[in-house]
């Protein structure tokens, strides 16, 4: 199982690219940030630092978007990058949540996900293909350039886009009941599409505290420290609550109970500790969304998510202890994994 980290691009930019070298020395494969325009600096110029002073980290958006950038743009600034440093990128991408909800717009639909995922993939590798019925191809791109496209989802709709065609699925949370729910249903798709359900990468992303003990007061930090997370997931399981009602069994009660209680959200305080909007999430909520305790409870339930087939835990670190995670992962946790 490869293991990633997940950084907000908060400045200064140059502590975000100490941590992923840190990341790299401890063992981690993938580097990861949000994308989001306004909360957060501009992750792309970010990633061609990272890429400059690692020398195995693959770098990308978790998740960038099909509208706050035009396609063409997109493809051309993963194809720079992988011309640049060798092919060390992956797009992850979803509808968008705060780079679009921030600037007063609505999340794209899927049919226009669907479309961009295919153009920026194409352009990115080389290929022509249509941008809003233009024909378009990077000369500049060499042969060999590849560019994989993972799809964050959630609901119906589009864990089913996610098996016909992206290159990964993107889970960000790590219960292992909504793991194997949404795994088999992207999975299904895929072989209901004509491909081969096994070369779907999934990537399980969340907030990982490791704490020295078990102690009642340890577990009670780290749940504060990662309690934002289920309030970040609650805006995606607010929509689909939305579009497809309660208990329609098209999403399984299991994620969708929790946010009965949800009143509103702000993203000022978007994917950060402390956030006071995310009071309605429940201890129960936060120890099956993120990993939480020490090495040995962190590795069982790793590897639980990897007979899942989970290939990728991505490292969600937006709490006061992102240093000693890094190490604490590069040291007990990534070597026990195999």
């Amino acid at each position: 199982m490869d293991i990633g980290l997940v950084l907000q691009t908060d400045p200064p930019a140059r502590l975000l690219v100490e941590r992923m070298v840190r990341a790299e020395a401890a063992g981690f494969t993938h580097g990861w940030t949000f994308d989001s325009a306004v909360l957060w600096q501009e992750p792309f110029v970010i990633y061609s630092q990272i890429l400059a002073q690692t020398s195995r980290l693959t770098v990308g958006p978790m998740v960038t978007n099909p509208s706050t950038r035009t396609w063409e743009v997109t493809a051309s600034l993963f194809a720079t990058l992988n011309d640049m440093f060798g092919n060390r990128t992956v797009c992850g991408i979803g509808r968008g949540d705060s780079a679009m909800r921030v600037a007063g717009r609505r999340p794209a639909t899927l049919e226009r996900l669907s479309a961009a995922m295919h153009a920026i993939k194409e352009l990115a590798e080389g290929r022509e293909t249509e941008v809003d019925g233009t024909p378009m191809h990077i000369p500049w791109v060499r042969p060999g350039a590849e560019l994989p496209v993972w799809m964050g989802a959630y609901g119906p709709k589009a864990l089913e886009l996610t098996g016909r065609q992206a290159d990964g699925f993107i889970l960000q949370l790590a219960d292992p009941y909504l793991t194997e729910w949404m795994v088999k249903a992207v999975r299904a798709a895929a072989e209901r599409a004509g491909r081969d359900p096994a070369s779907i990468r999934v990537c399980v992303a969340a907030p990982a505290y490791v704490t020295a003990d078990d102690s009642p007061e340890a577990l009670a930090h780290a749940r504060e420290q990662c309690r934002w997370f289920g309030g970040m997931v609650g805006n995606h399981v607010a929509d689909l609550v939305a579009r497809y009602g309660e208990h329609s069994g098209l999403v399984p009660d299991a994620l969708t109970d929790y946010i009965k209680n949800r009143h509103g959200y702000d993203y000022a305080h978007h994917g950060r500790s402390g956030n006071p909007d995310t009071a309605f999430v429940p201890d129960e909520i936060v120890d099956r969304f993120c990993l939480i305790g020490p090495p040995e409870a962190q590795l069982a339930k790793l590897r639980r998510l990897r007979e899942l087939g989970v290939d990728q835990f991505a490292v969600y670190a937006m709490h006061d202890a992102i240093e000693s995670t890094i190490d604490a992962y590069g040291a007990e946790v990534i070597p026990a994994l195999g």
